[in-house]
């Protein structure tokens, strides 16, 4: 057989084997399995670096499926070329319980970097990977020692490029001049609803060019040269990220080509039966012809190769700097350096400091020690105070080692790029803005919460506190909605010493995003002497003011009403009732604490209990209970002073201490 022949073999075994995953599920999407075929054959067979046996190797190549609805496409290549992913597996498609879900899932399959499926984000993800790479690249490589040198590819569809995620990623890699990110385009002109025409019709290329991206169009998606010839012009311009526009056909090979119809549903027996014979494939189903698996197989031996041949490297530049290559070991393995928080301030007592600013602190505390958080903000940073102090900034070909990333007015894109940087790992990543513009970025921060990734989300600016910028900007649903997310943890911080302590939180908590709600207005600190706050944060609520004896009533806050909960509890008592004051940063925490240690926080027997917080009231029946109350925001704010719009909605003392008296006289 020649290599013409063979090549051809292996494309059309991708294509069956991808066919057979969705008509055996009853369910999936053939279609752009069968066109892209050929891009990731070439990608996966001559450019990728990459071992099926060690498939967290840190120097292998990304690959991204950003089109995440043609996951059998994935699976077939992790099957052919030797990852743990059985025919079973992929006969078990969309299936429960199954290694191979409907969209690629990243933890599930091994080889499978990121959860794609919401057009774009892949996209955006794969900018993060680029991104995170070339930083470790500058920090740790030396001359002739490069430990971290590899490329992040994609597979992006019409639909990733009409998503507005993916412009704000685009602009980003080219600002950031991305040279080692190279995307393949699947242009095959066919969305759901019918032809591109419809919806698509600007010059995407162009508007890549317009970004700084580099640019090449491939007219025939079956030309293996002519993509080869493309992709290893994307590899020689080390400026710019490289898309790749290949004019391929959805359904290629069957009936239903080119074609809407065969973009989200089985081909059906029939149709199936008619593309096996055009492509010349056996009739009987999951059949791998053994030249084709023998042929996909060989890559692994190539690829323990590869990853042998940067083993030596790594032993060389460990003889060399040691130092640097057992931090570099220990980044990539999650590990933070010792000492890492002796840094942090401790905030004197009635200092008075928005949380906002003790974050900055904190963060500039911490990076002196951990050397690979990294992040920014989204054209906030002095609001947000998530500057690193002489880090410097990343910018193109000046400083891509700078700690200090400039997203830009790109929410949404900031949240998929730093997702991107936490799964390529060795960095800690952050991203900054203001809570009520956590809205634009919610497809990412979602996928933060299903991927378990160590994101670090900083929201600013809490609350109906911010004040004169009025309701648009005064954040009242978010921290709720943030709460009903499964996998993610909020920690909405009291005053200066309990932001450290989230900060310490949100540090070691690896296995899911983290956010940081803070306030742009001042708070008292409280004497970190006297209270359990460290040990408290740590377990998401703790008592801050307690009574003599059984408590009659609970007052329960978070954030910057946990102050007013604390005066409030000081009148009560001076009326000689017995108040318990409890500050409340983390659902989450406290929720995971085992049953002892909750009750010991909340006595079931005391059911007059009042919870403060400046945000929507649903949801605090948790735990309050039906005999509870809620002060909180079921409005829009108004646009006036803080202090003002704080007062008139609620939030004083004469308030919390009349609705306190109300519920004890139940």
């Amino acid at each position: 057989m020649s290599d013409k022949d063979m090549e051809q073999l292996a494309v059309n075994t991708i294509r069956m084997l991808a066919a057979d995953m969705v008509e055996q599920a009853n369910s999936g999407h053939p279609g752009m399995p069968l066109g892209a075929a050929p891009m990731a054959y070439l990608l996966w067979t001559r450019f990728m670096h990459y071992n099926p046996s060690d498939p967290q190797w840190a120097n292998r190549d990304r690959f991204v499926l950003s089109a995440g609805h043609g996951s059998a496409l994935l699976y077939a290549m992790l099957h052919l070329t030797g990852y743990d992913l059985s025919l079973e597996d992929l006969k078990n498609f969309r299936q429960w319980g199954s290694k191979t879900p409907g969209h690629p899932e990243y933890g599930v399959a091994p080889g499978v970097e990121a959860t794609t499926g919401p057009l774009g984000q892949g996209f955006g993800m794969g900018v993060g990977m680029a991104l995170a790479e070339r930083f470790l690249a500058h920090t740790y490589n030396r001359p002739s020692l490069n430990v971290i040198d590899h490329y992040t590819y994609a597979i992006v569809s019409d639909g990733d490029l009409m998503e507005g995620v993916a412009s704000e990623a685009a602009s980003l890699a080219a600002t950031l001049g991305l040279g080692k990110l190279i995307y393949l385009y699947d242009d095959n002109h066919i969305s759901i609803e019918g032809g591109t025409e419809l919806t698509f019709t600007e010059n995407a290329m162009a508007r890549f060019e317009a970004y700084g991206w580099h640019t090449q169009k491939v007219a025939d998606g079956n030309d293996l040269e002519a993509m080869a010839r493309a992709v290893e012009a994307a590899k020689a311009e080390t400026g710019k990220p490289s898309i790749i526009a290949v004019r391929t056909h959805i359904g290629y090979g069957s009936p239903k080509v080119d074609t809407s119809g065969v973009h989200g549903e089985p081909l059906g027996a029939e149709a199936l039966e008619t593309t096996r014979k055009t492509l010349g494939c056996s009739p009987d189903s999951f059949c791998i012809p053994q030249e084709a698996l023998k042929f996909f197989r060989a890559g692994q031996k190539r690829g323990m190769e590869q990853q042998e041949a940067w083993q030596k490297t790594f032993a060389r530049y460990s003889k060399e700097y040691p130092e640097l290559a057992a931090r570099l070991q220990d980044e990539l393995a999650g590990v933070l350096p010792s000492g890492w928080d002796s840094e942090v301030p401790e905030f004197a007592a009635g200092e008075k400091i928005a949380t906002r600013a003790a974050s900055g602190k904190v963060l500039n505390a911490l990076a002196l020690k951990v050397p690979n958080l990294v992040g920014g903000s989204a054209d906030l940073a002095p609001s947000t105070k998530t500057l690193i102090a002489g880090s410097g900034d990343m910018r193109a070909n000046q400083e891509p080692g700078g700690r200090n990333i400039h997203f830009g007015v790109r929410e949404l894109g900031m949240g998929a790029v730093v997702n991107g940087m936490a799964l390529h790992g060795g960095v800690i990543p952050y991203g900054a803005t203001f809570f009520v513009f956590s809205d634009y970025m919610r497809p990412a921060l979602r996928l933060s919460a299903i991927m378990g990734c160590h994101s670090i989300w900083i929201f600013t600016h809490d609350s109906i506190g911010v004040g004169e910028d009025g309701p648009t900007h005064q954040p009242v649903e978010q921290l709720m909605s943030l709460r009903l997310m499964p996998g993610f943890t909020v920690l909405r911080p009291a005053e200066g010493n309990e932001t450290a302590a989230a900060w310490r939180v949100a540090m070691k908590h690896k296995h899911g995003p983290v956010a940081l709600i803070l306030t742009r207005q001042k708070l008292p600190c409280l004497d970190p002497e006297a209270h359990p706050i460290a040990k408290g944060v740590a377990k998401g609520a703790y008592v801050l003011k307690d009574c003599d004896g059984a408590p009659e009533l609970i007052l329960m806050a978070t954030g910057s009403e946990v102050t007013l909960a604390l005066a409030a509890a000081e009148k009560l008592a001076s009326k000689g009732l017995l108040v318990r004051a409890v500050s409340m940063p983390s659902w989450e925490i406290f929720e995971a604490q085992d049953k002892e240690y909750r009750d010991k926080v909340l006595p079931p027997k005391v059911t007059a209990r009042l919870a403060i917080e400046a945000g929507v009231s649903l949801g605090w029946e948790r735990w309050v209970g039906s005999q509870g109350a809620v002060i909180g925001v079921d409005r829009f704010g108004e646009s006036a002073p803080g202090p003002l719009v704080m007062d008139k909605l609620g939030f004083n003392l004469d308030n919390v201490v009349d609705t306190a008296l109300e519920l004890i006289k139940k």
